[in-house]
């Protein structure tokens, strides 16, 4: 009886202890300002944060590499069906003459993938789709070249699917914390970019360029 009874008062002590730490809790996530959420967000999705990221969010990772040919020889069509990879996943291959040789695009973005080629957002469109494709890499390896690209340019993405080309529209620099470049659109374009080179160490500055869709043509049969 006398440890019911403990129990019982145990129980009423802590109640009201539990219900205004649950309360408080409520408060402060109700404090956090929209605009910071939907920081957040932007940074999730559009890769920067996640370059910094520990290495821990890679264990276990598994990358898969395609070959995908420059060179279709079959047939083509001004429609087609879009072949959606998976994270981590070599889907296209990105072909430009100022950025020297080809380079290859993974789906999703990490350390790991950063090493091996370009990355694509995965809040972002694939090509073929309508909406803002957005690719990064980084400015001393695989997006070396980009500074050099000038309006007028053609920037081609080869994948399993189809060839998409692309124009030079406009050059692009911001700050990394303004997304407004990358954040998803009603018209179709194609958005590269990269760091602003700073011999002092990392930068806080992105160039880049904004391409127009020239032409579509996918693959009657896949590759």
């Amino acid at each position: 009886m006398k440890n019911d009874k403990g129990s019982r008062i145990l129980l009423h002590v802590l109640t009201p202890v539990i219900t205004a730490a649950v309360c408080l809790g409520a408060v402060i996530l109700a404090a956090v300002p929209f605009s910071d959420k939907l920081k957040v967000y932007k940074n999730l999705v559009f890769m920067d944060d996640l370059k910094l990221s520990p290495d821990s969010a890679d264990s276990g990772l598994v990358i898969r590499e395609n070959d995908i040919s420059t060179e279709h020889s079959g047939e083509y069509s001004d429609t087609g069906e879009i072949i959606r990879p998976v994270f981590a996943e070599q889907y296209a291959v990105l072909s430009c003459s100022s950025l020297g040789n080809d380079v290859p695009v993974y789906w999703g973005s990490s350390r790991e993938l950063f090493e091996l080629g370009a990355c694509q957002s995965s809040g972002s469109v694939l090509p073929g789709e309508d909406g803002n494709t957005v690719i990064s890499a980084h400015e001393d390896t695989f997006f070396s070249g980009l500074s050099k690209l000038k309006e007028g340019d053609t920037v081609t993405i080869y994948t399993k699917y189809g060839e998409f080309t692309y124009t030079v529209t406009k050059l692009i620099e911001f700050k990394r914390t303004q997304n407004k470049y990358v954040v998803p659109s009603k018209e179709s374009k194609l958005t590269l970019y990269t760091c602003k080179k700073d011999v002092l160490g990392s930068s806080d500055d992105r160039i880049g360029v904004i391409c127009e869709p020239a032409e579509k043509k996918f693959y009657k049969e896949a590759e």
